[in-house]
């Protein structure tokens, strides 16, 4: 029996031309010969989970399809699966649905198949407009595709355009990020996305980190560019409502909110993640490995760790902390069924008094110095 339930859908694109300097995300350049039995297994798959996930709570709220770089994929292969989605899901009007794309791989045409399948949110990873530092960072595009990828998406009639960018590059200076800044908001994104540098284990910069050929900008030049983002982007629209995503009004992802609600998600694709029945399952990384489980029927999703309730609860804080709406005392108490206080209290108490996070009747939420050193909070709501 069908019970109504909100649920969002990820599909994972695992292919990309280059694989960025920075970038730990299971992704694969060179792979293109896998594409069209990556298409094929991906759809056999959203034909098996996507209608089992139906039958139990309706359609899908919400779509993203990220990587990788799904806007690499083949235009005919794009269409195949997104009329795999129309066929188990059908059409629904209130329905996100983005795709992530980057600039240097999306046309005219390829973006009109998008939206006509359905497809009403994209997000482009431009990252920076310098192309001095794109190439630094490994990227394909230029800051002119950027700009091109931007006014091809409103022709083709997205209204609802998503836009990343890094700070803390190499060689990056507060005035190129200012400059990154303004060209970006005359660009006019619904949405923009603002991530530090991290050196993550076995990419490319961090290898050139250890051969000490990696010239990153200190500490204090850092903390400036954060502060100058924070300050410049509500300044211009875009309202903060998570750690790292600003939004116009009515614009925010609903998507990423639903995964810092607690909200199930299935996840479809090479290396996808699921969150089901309140445990968290994914799929096996490697792209042959998880054709062949799927044309075989062995199956390609194993369960991470068992979710404890002291898990769980770890989990609903640290996600609901991440947005300025914060931990919801009624949420959480019909989720657990006690009180926030009868878990947190001396967390909440400690916090409050080092000014990081502010308490109200209905819940608990950062202050800006809290979002600012988010971690440290975090760490309070270990169990």
């Amino acid at each position: 029996m069908m019970r109504k339930q909100q649920w969002g859908l990820y599909i994972h694109i695992p292919f990309c031309r280059q694989k960025c300097f920075y970038c730990d995300f299971p992704s694969f350049a060179g792979r293109e010969r896998y594409e069209a039995d990556y298409t094929d297994a991906l759809c056999r798959e959203l034909a098996v989970q996507g209608v089992l996930c139906r039958e139990k709570w309706g359609s899908p709220r919400t779509i993203y399809m990220g990587g990788g770089t799904p806007s690499l994929l083949p235009t005919g292969l794009l269409e195949k699966i997104l009329q795999a989605i129309a066929d188990v899901f059908g059409d629904a009007a209130d329905r996100e649905f983005t795709v992530e794309c980057n600039p240097g791989t999306v046309d005219a045409a390829k973006l009109r198949v998008l939206r006509a399948g359905g497809v009403n949110r994209l997000s482009f990873g431009v990252q920076t407009f310098d192309d001095t530092l794109l190439k630094k960072i490994g990227r394909i595009h230029t800051g002119a595709q950027a700009r091109e990828a931007m006014a091809l998406a409103r022709a083709a009639g997205f209204h609802n355009v998503s836009m990343d960018l890094i700070y803390g590059l190499p060689g990056e200076s507060l005035a190129e990020l200012e400059r990154d800044l303004e060209a970006m908001v005359a660009l006019e994104p619904e949405h923009i996305s603002i991530y530090g540098l991290q050196l993550e284990e076995g990419t490319a910069f961090a290898k050139m980190q250890e051969m000490g050929r990696l010239m990153l900008p200190d500490d204090d030049t850092v903390e400036r560019m954060y502060d100058t983002m924070t300050a410049f982007l509500p300044a211009h629209g875009y309202a903060r409502y998570e750690i790292s995503n600003f939004a116009k009004p009515g614009f925010e992802s609903r998507h990423n909110l639903s995964y810092w609600q607690d909200v199930p998600y299935l996840g479809v694709g090479a290396a996808a993640h699921s969150y089901l029945e309140g445990q968290r399952y994914e799929n096996v990384q490697e792209i042959p490995a998880y054709i062949e489980g799927i044309r075989t029927g062995k199956g390609v999703r194993r369960q991470e760790e068992t979710m404890t309730r002291e898990i769980a609860m770890e989990e609903f804080a640290f996600l609901a902390l991440r947005t300025a709406r914060g931990i919801d005392r009624a949420r959480f108490e019909r989720r657990f069924g006690v009180p926030l206080e009868a878990v947190y209290a001396d967390a909440i108490a400690k916090l409050k008094r080092q000014g990081l996070l502010e308490a109200d009747e209905a819940g608990v939420h950062l202050t800006p110095l809290g979002m600012k050193y988010g971690n440290m909070a975090f760490e309070e709501f270990l169990l």
